[in-house]
């Protein structure tokens, strides 16, 4: 159990809010503690509101095939063919925008709109402050707040449940990494930066050693030499299971990638290295 006293083991209080929709409050879930012993996190009421389409997956036994059906509960859940039956104007605004949209767009710009919404997503649900969109933002009265706030009205107008589609990835991530690294607990990934001088350091344990604060979302890959592609400097670090919102091989044929992960963040243990 976190020493909740311990400042090297929680989540510093300007990273984290008060509310929240998981089951383990931001400054154990964003501590280092945590990323050390980890445990699984949910959002509130998401395995138990979709619980016939998690016992209809565990009796799949091919990926595929548990995509397919993933994919298949989200268009008739969210009436993601059909968006006017949920209230949305046909052909106007961004009633075709959905989950794989969302995904898509991280991936080819996680400072955009669609990345912005999986940031508010993730501060919405674990607690976890946005700590970086286009720039630094340090508090709400920073200009870059603004921006950021525009960019998730823009990503979230006009669209159905967007939010509730991004908690059904996350349960259906964590129930895809239960089954394929059975009693797996972390990942070894791998980040590429130009820039050290983005990050919020909280302790410097060596020149190649750091506790860093990461954004409450952040890309990494499971290539090292994919991750030196991106930067000039390498970060690697244990990530734990739990914090893996996404990955590239989660839904075979409908998204593609460089062994892309999307991780919540938090405090990180931080191996760095140039490349």
């Amino acid at each position: 159990t976190p020493d909740l006293n311990d400042k090297e083991s929680t989540l510093p209080q300007r990273a984290r809010l008060v509310l929240h929709r998981c089951n383990l409050p931001p400054e154990i879930l964003g501590g280092l503690t945590f990323q050390r012993f980890p445990t699984p996190l949910e959002i509130d009421g998401v395995m138990t509101f979709h619980a016939d389409l998690f016992a209809q997956l565990q009796s799949l036994d091919e990926a595929e095939d548990r995509a397919e059906k993933f994919h298949d509960y989200m268009v008739v859940k969210f009436r993601l063919d059909a968006p006017e039956d949920a209230g949305g104007q046909k052909g106007k605004g961004r009633t075709k925008a959905d989950y794989l949209r969302v995904l898509r767009g991280w991936f080819f710009d996680s400072d955009g709109r669609e990345g912005a919404v999986v940031k508010s997503w993730a501060q919405s649900r674990f607690g976890l402050t946005v700590r970086y969109h286009k720039g630094p933002l340090k508090d709400s009265d920073d200009p870059a707040f603004a921006h950021f706030m525009k960019d998730r009205a823009d990503g979230l107008h006009n669209t159905n449940a967007l939010e509730a589609q991004l908690d059904l990835v996350h349960a259906y991530c964590q129930f895809e990494l239960a089954r394929r690294l059975p009693g797996e607990t972390h990942l070894t990934l791998y980040r590429g930066v130009n820039r050290l001088d983005d990050f919020e350091v909280l302790e410097k344990l060596s020149p190649k050693e750091q506790v860093l604060l990461l954004n409450n979302v952040n890309s990494f890959t499971t290539d090292r030499d994919t991750a030196g592609e991106f930067g000039d400097y390498i970060l690697s670090t244990r990530v734990p299971l739990a914090k893996v919102f996404f990955f590239s091989g989660l839904l075979p044929g409908r998204m593609t990638g460089e062994n892309e992960y999307i991780v919540l963040g938090g405090v990180y243990n931080v191996m760095i290295a140039t490349y």
